[in-house]
């Protein structure tokens, strides 16, 4: 009892002695996890001024009267139904990058805001101006006229390690700048189990809540490693499962904002595929379920100049394993265009390598695209001929072929076209390029009918013009 009574009073003068020491120098930022279990205020001190909160307003038109134009009902109803600006407005979190003023946050926050306030959690606020975003990877880039602002610095999130203690700040409900803790739960997470089948993210339990999205993850030295961007959640609320945008495609984002792109630009691979799971890989030949199977290629794919074929297993781009085709074109992502990566595939039980360039989606053949003009029938369609630049931006199966909606304009939205259909006759003419549309509606007229392709699937739309 004696000795238990000596090492109690041992730890507790230790314990003592610690206090004295932190309480004779100035907060730090903790370097260990012994470190952070002590406190994490001095952390929180450090990076929170870089974390931002984020007000965006939209301007939307409300629905027309239905009696606009009509020469008895239109005056006597002038005022029903009159268009009038309706403000949207939304909330959410950004992160400073750069100490000369780039932010980062998220696509649904400030994708298609009109005006857009970023609040410094000193009250300071400035108008900021979207440089570039994307809806598929739900990032913006955004730019502020200032310079010396307090900023965080991007960790190279391969590094992150399950289990890792991580910080999220934002700004949940509009309530203010919000700090919650907990550990990496997870990497590599794609497909359905986070609602985003496009998408590639950390895991986190640290509790993120609507008004969080666009904030920072943290490490314990006051990294970003990820932008928190979403949760899964049956009640709307935070059940301990959030997502966060690694910070390596934030860093690819923030490179191409600075060098001028007014979209982000992604390498094509021009292949789809598949995850590996036990029956696939009973009949591939593999030991054990892993990869994504290449189940097609497009013929100007750099996957198949690089020499790999339909069947063969993808494991590993860039020295890293993947095994859904988010992960493949996440890692294709952050190499950026114009580089090269390198590929490990299996073919016929056989590991194989190969040196893959990254490249854009080719605009060839040229999309010779065309909109119709006021005096034609569907006036505002803009179609264009289907090629590999085409089919990424309209997210269209690989090898589909022939001329597709742009965009539908108003008189096409309402006899029922949509961007993405293929038209492959008006009538009885054959559409074969995007110049052949508008004088095969007028031939058609008065009674057009359309015949074209959604989704697989054929459909016919019968108007009078």
């Amino acid at each position: 009892m004696a000795g238990i009574r000596i090492l109690c009073i041992v730890i507790s003068s230790l314990i003592a002695g610690q206090g004295i020491a932190q309480s004779d120098s100035a907060p730090r930022v903790p370097k260990s996890a012994a470190e952070i279990s002590l406190s994490f205020a001095p952390l929180v001190k450090e990076a929170a001024p870089a974390v931002v909160n984020i007000y965006a307003r939209r301007v939307v038109q409300t629905r027309r009267s239905p009696f606009q134009g009509d020469p008895f009902f239109g005056g006597l109803f002038r005022d029903f139904g009159t268009p009038r600006p309706r403000m949207q407005n939304s909330l959410g979190s950004g992160v400073i990058v750069s100490p000369d003023g780039f932010v980062v946050s998220n696509y649904h926050v400030v994708g298609q805001a009109d005006d857009i306030r970023v609040v410094l959690n000193d009250r300071r606020e400035y108008q900021a101006r979207v440089l570039i975003g994307d809806e598929e990877s739900d990032l913006a880039i955004l730019k502020i006229d200032a310079e010396e602002m307090p900023f965080l610095e991007l960790r190279d999130s391969d590094t992150v390690e399950v289990g890792e203690l991580v910080l999220a700040i934002g700004n949940p409900f509009g309530v203010g700048q919000t700090v919650s803790s907990g550990i990496v739960s997870g990497l590599a997470r794609s497909g359905t189990a986070t609602g985003n089948a496009r998408g590639y993210f950390i895991q986190t339990d640290a509790p993120i809540n609507p008004g969080n999205s666009g904030g920072a993850l943290i490490d314990i030295a006051g990294r970003m490693i990820g932008i928190n961007t979403s949760i899964l959640t049956r009640s709307g609320g935070s059940n301990g499962i959030g997502f966060a945008i690694p910070a390596a495609l934030v860093a690819e984002f923030l490179d191409q904002a600075r060098d001028g792109k007014t979209r982000f630009e992604r390498p094509w691979a021009g292949a789809t595929g598949q995850p590996v799971d036990a029956d696939l890989s009973d009949g591939l030949g593999l030991s054990r379920p892993e990869g994504v199977v290449i189940t097609a290629l497009h013929p100007a794919s750099p996957l198949a100049t690089a020499g790999i074929e339909v069947g063969d297993v993808v494991v590993e781009v860039a020295g890293q394993p993947v095994n859904t085709p988010a992960e493949m074109l996440f890692r294709m992502s952050v190499r950026g265009l114009g580089e090269d990566v390198d590929m490990m595939f299996i073919r016929g039980g056989e590991p194989l390598r190969t040196k893959v360039d990254l490249i854009a989606p080719p605009d060839d053949p040229p999309r010779n695209a065309q909109r119709l003009g006021d005096r034609d029938v569907l006036a505002g369609l803009q179609v264009a001929r289907i090629n590999p630049a085409v089919t990424a931006e309209l997210g269209l199966p690989l090898n589909k072929d022939g001329v597709v909606v742009i965009e539908p304009g108003p008189l096409g939205r309402r006899v029922g076209l949509q961007s993405g259909d293929v038209i492959r006759r008006v009538d009885r003419f054959v559409i074969q390029s995007p110049s052949d549309v508008g004088p095969a509606l007028r031939q058609a007229a008065p009674n057009v009918s359309i015949e074209a392709e959604r989704g697989g699937q054929r459909l016919i739309l019968r108007f009078r013009a």
